[in-house]
């Protein structure tokens, strides 16, 4: 029986001084303090022994994974299926003061929150990534494979795998800047969820939530 743990790593914070949800759009890139955090996750994977390091093909999740790539010996590859969720909000400020919500032609786009209907399905996010998951730990059979996303999909994949519902409030999310949550097989079944932070003391008093 082979153990094959794969690694689920949320990007370091972002650069991103317009407060804007930036979903799958290019341009933004970590923070210095997301840099450093970052570097916090490869300093964690450091002496793992991780043969796999795959990431979203945006830049902040590259970028993340860099230090991690470093530290275990493999290059970078790129999986789609990693992205962030798509988002109807992307670009615009989301709230109901000066945000997005303020506008009546924006309500209809939340009729429906346990699809959700502002964005990308539930299910198709939790579909993608445990194929995703499905082909690392193919990869890295017997040994560890660290992928690198974002928030949202990240826990929906941890929901669907534990065999939770997927619709959820955002704010109970755990899964904070640069966290790790680790899935564990025997062969191809999930024996084990684990979560930590391994940037904890560096996270900012308000955590990102949207836009991740």
């Amino acid at each position: 029986m082979a153990l094959t743990t794969v690694h689920l790593v949320r990007h370091g914070e972002v650069h991103n001084p317009g407060g804007v949800l930036y979903g799958r759009l290019p341009g933004f890139r970590l923070s210095a303090l997301g840099e450093r955090m970052a570097e916090r996750v490869g300093e964690e994977m450091t002496g793992r022994d991780v043969t796999v390091v795959t990431a979203s093909p945006l830049e902040r999740a590259q970028a993340t994974a860099a230090p991690t790539a470093r530290a275990v010996g493999v290059g970078i590859g790129t999986d789609g299926r990693l992205i962030e969720a798509g988002n109807l909000f992307e670009g615009l400020t989301f709230g109901v003061g000066d945000g997005s919500l303020k506008r009546p032609a924006h309500w209809w786009t939340l009729r429906n929150p346990f699809r959700p209907s502002w964005g990308e399905p539930y299910v198709a996010i939790a579909t993608r990534m445990l194929a995703a998951v499905a082909t690392a730990r193919d990869l890295a059979r017997g040994h560890e494979a660290v992928l690198v996303s974002h928030q949202l999909p990240i826990w929906t994949a941890r929901c669907a795998a534990e065999g939770r519902r997927l619709w959820h409030d955002p704010r109970s999310r755990e899964c904070t800047l640069a966290s790790v949550t680790s899935l564990t097989y025997a062969d191809d079944e999930l024996v084990d969820v684990a979560y930590s932070e391994p940037a904890r003391d560096l996270l900012p008093v308000q955590p990102q939530v949207a836009g991740a």
